[in-house]
């Protein structure tokens, strides 16, 4: 502990964003970092617990408390605070290859599991996080290193989102030949095209490829796999395949109307807005525009926040959130107790930017659409809601629509945020890779396929999950394909 009674000493103070009115005029990440004298005393609040439940990475209740990644956070909170920055920054890169995208991204588990988060607002271990990879970028010591010791060994990781790009850098690391594939005309996957750049600036990202092409990982863009002979081939080529290919099929709106024009997943909303900026600053039209539009986005979560603040760039009329689930309380319940992850009502970014501009918060919570209106040329023009009830029937909860509740919204564009139920199909055939009956892979080791080849990890061997656990699932993969396949023992740090 750097500083002997700094939590008691000091209170929590965050990272700073851009006001509002300020930042809804662009697409530059809201976020602010401290000044360095500041996030030193911010972690000199961390207690160096006996038991630091911070870098544990504990399900309870289903929920995540503490660090997937298991992240030294009390050894470099304290060198922090002692400004031994460089230091620090050695600590982080031990257990996370990224903490530029989890200090932007991550909901910070690390947090909840903070045992100083028992009765009071727990270190801002996030914010230091960032603060240390960005120091450290900026002063020269993330950089490239060059992997002497080669094995001779080919891995090709398919995908590029988080969990492909940390398998690579670790496949690397040890001493294959990597080579990424990624099917879009950018590398990053969600990272390039999924999270707006309000959230991740994109050359925070390709700040980050540029090193791993450095390092000597070929990174091939506009190669989707799409047949046997494709994967054939590949398999002879290289000693080993992951697929990281992520759980890409959006769960739908079934509900009369669904056909109308003007209707699309968030996701393909928010890739067409971010690749419209980058290659023509939108100028190009090719972006879904919701400029002049009544906007209804079903799904309360962050993907559905991003395409409230898009919208709100975009210049939309009105926007309405529509979420299924009841508002979570201001204040955590009694059977919510800390370690656990903390169920309460949040404003994020996308909300605080309506409320600004449109006077009220966006989100209709126990909520459903009952039905889509078309016009005349088969376009929407208006949802009919309805408020639910979550019922018990025939053993399951189900939301049932309450009768004198319905009500019609204007809506010219709907977008679908509702999640995603599983990874395409079309990577697994062609591997020949046997999936369960929701499309995941089947094997009884982990990382593993009935293909003794293909390896998989995230999200498409475990669906929709978080960034850092992404990550964790691409490093901990790479060390399965090395164990298992490529039979080297030596780590190069």
């Amino acid at each position: 502990m750097g500083k002997t009674g700094g939590f008691i000493e000091y209170s929590r103070k965050d990272h700073g964003v851009r006001a509002p009115q300020d930042r809804i005029g662009d697409y530059g990440e809201f976020s602010q970092r401290l000044p360095e004298d500041e996030q030193k005393i911010q972690a000199a609040r961390c207690m160096n617990c006996g038991t630091p439940f911070c870098q544990a990475g504990l399900d309870i209740n289903g929920k995540l408390t503490g660090c997937p990644l298991h992240n030294l956070i009390p050894e470099w909170n304290d060198l922090v605070f002692r400004g031994k920055w460089q230091e620090a920054y050695e600590r982080l890169v031990l257990t996370n290859p990224f903490p530029e995208f989890t200090g932007r991204l991550c909901p910070a588990p690390c947090e909840a599991g903070c045992n100083l988060g028992l009765n009071d607002d727990p270190t801002s271990i996030k914010d230091t996080e960032l603060q240390i990879i960005e120091r450290a970028f900026e002063s020269g010591w993330a950089k490239p290193i060059s992997i002497v010791n080669r094995t001779g060994k080919k891995v090709l990781v398919i995908g590029s989102g988080p969990s492909g790009l940390a398998a690579a850098h670790t496949l690397n690391r040890l001493g294959n030949q990597v080579t990424v594939f990624e099917r879009d005309d950018r590398m990053g996957g969600l990272l390039m095209y999924g999270i707006p750049n309000m959230k991740l600036d994109k050359r925070i990202v390709s700040r980050r490829l540029e090193n791993m092409k450095s390092e000597g990982i070929r990174l091939e863009c506009n190669m989707p796999i799409t047949s046997k002979e494709q994967a054939d081939q590949i398999l002879v080529e290289y000693d080993a395949v992951l697929l990281c290919c992520g759980s890409k099929k959006a769960r739908d709106l079934s509900v009369p109307g669904r056909e109308a024009l003007g209707i699309y997943f968030a996701v393909d909303y928010l890739s067409r807005n971010t690749k419209s900026l980058l290659e023509s600053d939108l100028t190009d039209g090719k972006e879904i525009s919701a400029k002049g539009k009544h906007v209804v986005i079903v799904g309360g979560g962050d993907t559905g926040t991003d395409c409230t603040a898009t919208a709100v760039r975009q210049g939309a009329v009105s926007i309405t959130q529509i979420e299924i689930m009841d508002c979570p309380p201001e204040k955590r319940d009694y059977n919510n107790p800390w370690p656990e992850w903390p169920v309460v009502c949040k404003q994020d970014y996308g909300q605080q930017e309506v409320i600004l501009k449109y006077g009220m918060d966006p989100r209709r919570w126990l909520t459903t659409i009952t039905k889509i209106n078309k016009g005349f040329s088969g376009e929407i023009i208006s949802v009919e809601v309805s408020r639910v009830k979550w019922e018990k029937v025939e053993n399951s909860i189900v939301a049932v629509p309450l009768k004198g509740s319905e009500e019609i919204l204007s809506c010219d564009l709907l977008l679908i945020a509702m999640g995603f139920t599983g990874p395409e199909a079309a990577i697994m055939d062609a591997f020949s890779v046997e999936v369960n009956n929701r499309g995941y892979p089947v094997s009884d080791v982990l990382f593993h396929t009935s293909n003794p080849k293909v390896f998989t990890a995230g999200d498409q061997r475990r669906g929709q999950s978080l960034v850092v656990w992404a990550i964790r699932e691409g490093i901990e993969c790479a060390y399965e394909v090395n164990h298992s396949d490529l039979r080297t023992t030596y780590v190069l740090l």
